[in-house]
C-alpha cells in the first residue's frame, strides 16, 4: 500500500489520522471486493456489518450532532480502495438520511437516525427522474395536500438503494416553483416514504456496469402523512442541496480510494513485471506514467480534503465542492484506465482489480452533478463573486 502521509495535513486533526487507520486494519480483516450475483443480499449484509463495526454512525447527524464531512470523507476514502460495494453501502446511508440529520424533525431523527447508524434501516434518496437529472427544477413528481396527508403521484429513477431500502427520502412538486409551465426550484417539498407504503412500487430494476441495487420508483395516489413532510413545505430544494453539498466531497474521497487503489497495483506490476530483459519499472515511459498518477491523485486530494476541511469550519463550499468532485472523479479515470494499460492484457480480465476498478469509477463522473455540471456550477461562483 502506497504510504499515507496525507493524513498528516493541516486540513485533517490526529483524531482524523486516527480514525482512518482504525478503518483500514477493520477493513482488510472484514471485507472482499468480490461478492456474489446476489448484489442485494451483499449489500444488505455490507450495511449490516459497518452499522455492527460502528461505522455508520459517522454518516448520520441529527440530535445536535454535526456532520463531520473530513471522517466521511476519510471513511469513504479508505472503504473505496478496499471494497466499492463497502463504499457505496456507506454512502448511501448517510446520502439516503442526510435531509432528516440535516433537516428532520426530532421526532422523525429518533425514528429513523438510530437505525441508520446500526444497520437496521436502509436509506434512499429519491430525487432524479427520467426528464430531471442535473436539471432539478424540471421535476414532475407531484404531492397535493389532502388534509393531513399528501398524495404523490409520478416516478423517480437510478435510484440507488432502490429495492431493498426500508425508506426514502421523496422529492416532488407541492406547488408552483414560478418557472414555466409551474416548473422551478421553489415548489418542491422532501418526503419519507417508507417501503411497502400503498401506492408505492418499484417499477424497475436497473443493472449497471459496477453492480448495487438501482431502480425506477413508481407512486400512484401514495398517501403519505403529512408528518413524513421534511421541513417546510416548498423547501425540498433547499433540503436536496444541502444534503448533497454534505456528500459531494465525499464522492471526490471515494475517487480517490479507487485511484490510489488503481496507482497501488500499477506499482506492483511495474515492479515485478518482466519485459525485454528488464521489469517495467525500469522503463522511463512508465515512470512518467507512475510520476503524473501520483502527482494527479496528490493535487485531487488536496482539493478533497480542502473542501471538506472547509465545509467543517461552518464555510460555503459550493464552488470548492464542485472542483473537488470535478478534478478527483476525472483524475481518478485517468489513473485507473494508466493502471489497466500498464497490465496490458491481464488488466481487461473480467474481476482483475484494476478491471473491477475500471467500472467502479465511471458513475462517478455523471451522479450527484456530472463533470460539466460541476464546471457551470464553479463558474457560476466566480461570476456571482465577481473574481476567484
Amino acid at each position: 500500500m502506497a504510504d499515507r502521509d496525507y493524513l498528516d495535513w493541516p486540513f485533517l486533526e490526529p483524531r482524523h489520522r486516527a480514525l482512518a487507520l482504525e478503518l483500514d486494519a477493520w477493513a482488510a480483516d472484514h471485507l472482499n471486493p468480490a461478492h456474489g450475483k446476489d448484489v442485494d443480499a451483499a449489500c444488505r449484509a455490507l450495511v449490516k456489518e459497518l452499522g455492527g463495526g460502528g461505522w455508520l454512525r459517522h454518516a448520520v447527524g441529527g440530535a445536535g450532532r454535526a456532520i463531520d464531512t473530513r471522517a466521511i470523507c476519510l471513511i469513504r476514502e479508505t472503504l473505496a480502495r478496499h471494497a466499492g460495494l463497502a463504499d457505496f453501502a456507506f454512502a448511501m446511508q448517510g446520502l439516503g438520511s442526510g435531509a432528516i440529520s440535516l433537516f428532520g424533525s426530532p421526532a422523525q431523527q429518533e425514528a429513523w437516525l438510530p437505525r441508520v447508524a446500526s444497520g437496521d434501516a436502509i436509506a434512499a434518496f429519491a430525487l432524479s427522474e427520467p426528464q430531471a437529472g442535473s436539471d432539478v427544477a424540471a421535476m414532475q413528481c407531484a404531492a397535493r395536500r389532502e388534509g393531513d396527508e399528501y398524495v404523490l403521484d409520478g416516478e423517480k429513477t437510478w435510484i440507488s438503494n432502490g429495492g431493498i431500502a426500508d425508506f426514502y427520502v421523496v422529492f416532488a412538486r407541492t406547488g408552483d416553483g414560478g418557472g414555466e409551465g409551474g416548473r422551478g426550484s421553489k415548489g418542491i417539498s422532501a418526503f419519507i416514504v417508507e417501503a411497502g407504503t400503498p401506492g408505492f412500487e418499484i417499477a424497475e430494476r436497473i443493472d449497471v456496469i459496477a453492480p448495487h441495487p438501482l431502480a425506477r420508483l413508481r407512486f400512484s395516489n401514495c398517501r403519505v402523512p403529512a408528518s413524513k413532510r421534511i421541513g417546510e413545505e416548498g423547501q425540498g430544494f433547499k433540503v436536496a442541496m444541502a444534503t448533497l453539498d454534505v456528500f459531494r466531497t465525499s464522492v471526490a474521497a471515494a475517487s480517490l480510494g479507487f485511484a490510489r487503489r488503481a496507482l497501488d497495483e500499477a506499482l506492483g506490476r511495474a515492479r515485478e513485471r518482466a519485459m525485454f530483459g528488464k521489469i517495467l519499472a525500469d522503463f522511463q515511459l512508465t515512470q512518467a506514467k507512475l510520476a503524473q498518477m501520483a502527482t494527479g491523485i496528490d493535487a485531487a486530494a488536496l482539493l478533497t480534503y480542502r473542501a471538506a476541511w472547509m465545509r467543517d469550519q461552518g464555510k460555503k463550499v459550493t464552488k470548492e465542492a464542485a472542483m473537488a468532485k470535478l478534478t478527483a472523479t476525472e483524475t481518478a479515470q485517468q489513473v485507473i484506465d494508466a493502471a489497466v494499460q500498464l497490465f496490458g492484457g491481464q488488466g481487461v480480465v473480467s474481476g482483475e482489480t484494476v478491471e473491477t476498478l475500471y467500472r467502479e469509477i465511471r458513475a462517478l463522473r455523471i451522479y450527484e452533478g456530472a463533470s460539466e455540471v460541476q464546471l457551470l456550477i464553479i463558474a457560476r461562483e466566480l461570476l456571482a463573486s465577481g473574481g476567484h
